[in-house]
């Protein structure tokens, strides 16, 4: 009896580890599936950010989708694995946790917003898994203290350039002399531009006359703009979001205000019309990441697309995940690996890229030195004014 149980206690031993090793080697053959390069993205799908969110995502999956399409890289197609933050910092770290330990991407697009971007940093540096953003503008997300975080990187703009663009857009395009700045002081973005376009703007020989600040929500303007306008400014410069700045345009129209009024990409949303008035909003111009109204064969090429394949106009945010994954697709074929080391090695060198809104270099600080586009807005239409290309 004794040695009947023996038996089969040997038998259960040698089945539960023949199993175990038949679950570990399909585990493993599972994880490293040789067809596929597993990309992820953390965005804003709901909350108060799913618009903006859904159209980076829009963006990043045509680009993958047209990549597929043509033969995928390295010999596989690529997975584009999205994750919700919910439009907040502490989901944003959840989703990146997800994305890197149970979904086992090389790389994570997103966020869109910066503070959903710095909640993820870390956790992509501790994995080193690289994180690449589209859309966030704050210079901190990619560097921290002076130190630069080895494995963030972004292809957009950071507010510090735009500000320095809009400043000489006023003094070089304009002719301005002299300028308001009307800043909302609840805002970092808008305090940073409106810091920024000062500095540039008295170093070129301009003289800011006044500085005045509203706070997000406020709804009458009219006393500090009937101040401005007393002061005779040649240029307003307003870098702050599309709500406030509509009512503000409205109320500056009432007055009767002369000066070209300027403002930076938080202007981009067909509510700043709607909100304002067509009349109120004509011969103002704002800095952007690109025109739909470009000429540029690379620009037109990418509208005619994204309205096939969504049947809508591409905004700046769709035309940035689309640009931010066609810089990850060239760099993943440079390092002819999806190894995340080689990739982040790849991005590293990324140096004068055509991408849909021009030319894309990766600077030490790895934020992307590219153009700028300003735009007039005429006749209630978004205009292309001019492109800017930064010095080096």
């Amino acid at each position: 009896m004794r040695e009947n149980i023996h038996k089969m206690v040997y038998l259960v031993l040698t089945l539960t580890i023949m199993s175990l090793l038949f679950l570990g080697c399909g585990a493993k053959e599972n994880s490293s599936n040789t067809n596929e390069i597993l990309l992820g993205g953390d965005y804003e799908l709901t909350g108060g950010l799913a618009a903006v969110g859904k159209q980076t995502v829009n963006g990043i999956n045509l680009a993958i989708k047209q990549t597929n399409d043509n033969g995928g890289v390295l010999g596989k197609k690529i997975k584009f694995i999205v994750a919700d933050n919910k439009s907040e910092p502490s989901e944003a770290a959840n989703a990146i946790t997800k994305l890197i330990n149970t979904d086992k991407v090389k790389l994570v697009f997103g966020s869109v917003a910066s503070s959903n971007v710095l909640a993820s940093v870390q956790i992509a540096e501790d994995a080193k898994i690289p994180l690449i953003t589209a859309t966030a503008t704050n210079p901190t997300v990619t560097v921290d203290n002076g130190e630069v975080r080895k494995y963030i990187f972004r292809t957009c703009f950071i507010d510090p350039f735009q500000g320095d663009i809009m400043a000489n857009f006023a003094i070089n395009t304009l002719q301005a002399k002299t300028a308001a700045i009307y800043v909302d002081s609840s805002s970092d973005y808008s305090k940073g531009l409106a810091t920024i376009f000062e500095q540039n703007f008295t170093k070129h020989g301009g003289k800011v006359l006044l500085k005045e600040a509203f706070l997000q929500k406020d709804q009458d303007f009219k006393a500090t703009l009937t101040k401005i306008k007393a002061m005779n400014p040649d240029v307003i410069f307003i870098p702050a979001y599309y709500e406030e700045v509509g009512k503000i345009l409205k109320q500056a129209s009432d007055l009767g205000v002369k000066a070209k009024i300027l403002g930076t990409d938080g202007w981009d949303d067909p509510k700043l019309i709607e909100i304002a008035g067509i009349s109120a909003v004509e011969g103002t111009y704002f800095s952007n990441h690109y025109s739909p109204q470009d000429t540029d064969p690379h620009v037109v090429k990418f509208v005619e697309s994204y309205r096939a394949e969504y049947n809508q106009e591409p905004s700046a945010l769709a035309v940035l995940g689309y640009d931010a994954a066609l810089v990850v697709i060239d760099a993943i074929k440079r390092a002819g690996s999806d190894d995340p080391e080689k990739i982040r090695q790849a991005l590293e060198e990324t140096k004068d890229m055509q991408i849909t809104t021009g030319l894309l270099s990766i600077d030490q600080n790895h934020n992307s030195i590219k153009s700028v586009v300003v735009v007039e807005l005429k006749d209630g239409q978004q205009v292309f004014k001019e492109k800017i290309v930064p010095t080096k």
